[in-house]
């Protein structure tokens, strides 16, 4: 049917529930609204689905939710009663329409016959992976739209393991999904009330016990005068970070009061993302006041985190990549002191993350290994290398503001990178140095390794159809430059290919197929081209290295510039 079709059924259909009936008579008005409701369904991805929330076939909504979770329950019913009885735990954020999606999640499970174990207050994303493991469920859902403006939600799935699904699990989700039919036409049976059962506080306190374990200094908490400022944005992490930091002992922590109770509508930031020095405009406030040493954000689902540091220029916002590596160095630091670094130690990151990372674990006698982007390819090593006793998980990180230190979750995780975060500082302060301090020590034992993002967003119809032209076209009219260095070699996810410019063969790519294209310059430099798997959205990503910070940083400003121009042209073709 065409979206003008697809809106009618929607507008004649008579059990539709009032707020979305609402919700198409403003669409109605409209025309290009109206097609973008209606002019594809919601796509369930391998990472689940993230969109809009209102009425249509391609926003998130109560019929695209029953949809996904009757698909969801049906790839759960072929793994057989075991697996349903086994069940699915389900927690929410703080996002508009999140306690009656997950509400709708559960009844829809359910009436599949599939026990369900549901909070019925805001948790983190992380929460939800550990509490996979701790009940022995055999999925989990999450509904979060991350960082995302307040008209997002989203939908989240996990395996057994307490990571997002890895990619043939997904695919097969996403055909059950796919086969569930019209939206519409979905009906819930009658179910027993015992097949949903609310979470309480006994898998809160356990949470707590092994947030416990995150520390490597436990002392040094009640003795620090590290005076920190945290906000969880209007985010689920709130009342966990506060009561963790409670019970270990820290007492210099103030909270930015205005930010601390969940509200989906982020009423005093223009984007919840602690990777926008905006977000940090109350905690610089509350910084100022109380002369803090430190500022932390976490996202709104509490699985990102951003990181301000004071210095006598003000406070200074460190990238994912400078936070992670001065995670690695003070957490590898730290283990080797202890005697506690085993032999087979491996640091994980994926493509488009920093190389310094990988520098500082090998100067400290840990290997690193790279994944695609996402965290749940972390999370899929982490249980191979749990099988195999190969390697020994250290830590994981991403560029885009998620750690993980250990690895009771299987996702990054906002709680633990705060305590480890502010532990570190502390752990500094006492020798005089900030963390702005061991970055800069870091850069002049390895080099000034500088990372930088350009994203364009491109809606619709027209912008999915764009970013797919590009590329294509970059795929045909391959590179051999970039602002005058020569590219080396090239690394095509799709093909699963490692091509060398100097005539050597071609190598295998030994990572899940992606539409990634990576490019490495001879001077060490690289740039990366890749859509984003939950936003409309293309990504060039960039990483320089040299022996000082202006070399750096100027050549770092010419890959932007130069070659963000290049590629934006194709989208406009």
């Amino acid at each position: 049917m065409s979206y003008k079709q697809l809106f009618e059924q929607w507008n004649r259909f008579a059990e539709l529930e009032s707020v979305w009936k609402e919700d198409l008579d403003q669409l109605a008005k409209d025309e290009k609204r109206v097609e973008d409701a209606f002019y594809r369904d919601l796509e369930f991805g391998t990472g689940g689905m993230r969109g809009e929330i209102g009425a249509g076939t391609n926003r998130m909504n109560t019929y695209t939710i029953r949809k996904a979770t009757t698909g969801l329950a049906a790839y759960i019913k072929t793994a057989g009663a075991d697996a349903m009885k086994r069940g699915v735990v389900i927690a929410y954020d703080s996002r508009r329409f999140s306690p009656e999606f997950a509400n709708e999640a559960a009844n829809t499970l359910a009436s599949n016959g599939i026990q369900a174990y549901l909070y019925n207050e805001p948790r983190t994303t992380p929460q939800l992976s550990y509490s996979v493991r701790k009940l022995n469920a055999f999925m989990g859902i999450v509904i979060t739209a991350s960082h995302n403006p307040p008209e997002y939600n989203g939908y989240k799935v996990y395996g057994e393991d307490g990571a997002q699904l890895n990619l043939e699990d997904a695919d097969a989700v996403i055909r059950y999904v796919s086969d569930a039919g019209d939206a519409l036409q979905i009906k819930q049976n009658a179910f027993d009330d015992r097949l949903i059962t609310y979470l309480d506080e006994d898998i809160d306190q356990a949470y707590i016990e092994e947030l416990k374990t995150v520390q490597e200094n436990s002392t040094i908490a009640s003795t620090t005068d590290l005076t920190v400022v945290f906000t969880p944005l209007h985010g689920a992490s709130g009342k966990t970070v506060k009561r963790i930091l409670s019970e270990v002992g820290y007492e210099h922590i103030h909270y930015v009061e205005e930010q601390m109770e969940p509200n989906g509508e982020f009423p005093t930031v223009k984007s919840p993302n602690p990777e926008e020095q905006s977000a940090f405009e109350y905690a610089i406030r509350y910084g100022e006041k109380y002369d803090a040493d430190i500022l932390v954000a976490a996202d709104p689902d509490g699985d990102r985190v951003g990181l301000a540091v004071k210095t006598t220029e003000g406070y200074k916002l460190l990238t994912g990549n400078q936070t992670g590596a001065i995670l690695i160095e003070y957490l590898l630091t730290q283990r080797k002191e202890k005697g506690t670094m085993p032999a087979n130690g491996r640091v994980f990151k994926t493509i488009v993350t920093s190389d310094l990372g990988r520098v500082i674990a090998e100067y400290h006698g840990a290997s690193t290994e790279d994944v695609l982007t996402g965290f749940k390819f972390i999370g899929e090593k982490i249980k191979q290398y749990e099988e195999t006793k190969e390697y020994e998980f250290l830590f994981g990180y991403e560029e885009s503001y998620g750690y993980l230190v250990k690895s009771f979750a299987r996702d990054k995780d906002a709680v633990q990178s705060v305590l480890s975060i502010i532990e570190a500082a502390a752990f500094y302060k006492e020798k005089d140095m900030t963390l702005v301090d061991v970055l800069y020590a870091l850069y002049e034992r390895h080099g000034y390794y500088l990372e930088g993002l350009v994203s364009v967003t491109k809606k619709g119809v027209s912008g999915a159809n764009a970013i797919k032209n590009l590329l294509e076209q970059v795929r045909v009219n391959q590179l051999t430059e970039v602002v005058g260095i020569a590219i080396s070699s090239q690394e095509d996810y799709s093909t699963s290919l490692r091509t060398f410019v100097d005539g050597r063969k071609a190598e295998q790519i030994v990572l899940p197929k992606s539409n990634v294209l990576k490019y490495f310059l001879a001077d060490g430099s690289w740039v990366c081209v890749r859509p984003s798997g939950t936003e409309p959205k293309i990504k060039y990503y960039f990483g320089v290295t040299s022996g000082t910070e202006a070399e750096s940083m100027e050549k770092l400003a010419l890959l932007k510039e130069v070659f963000s121009t290049e590629m934006n042209k194709y989208l406009e073709e």
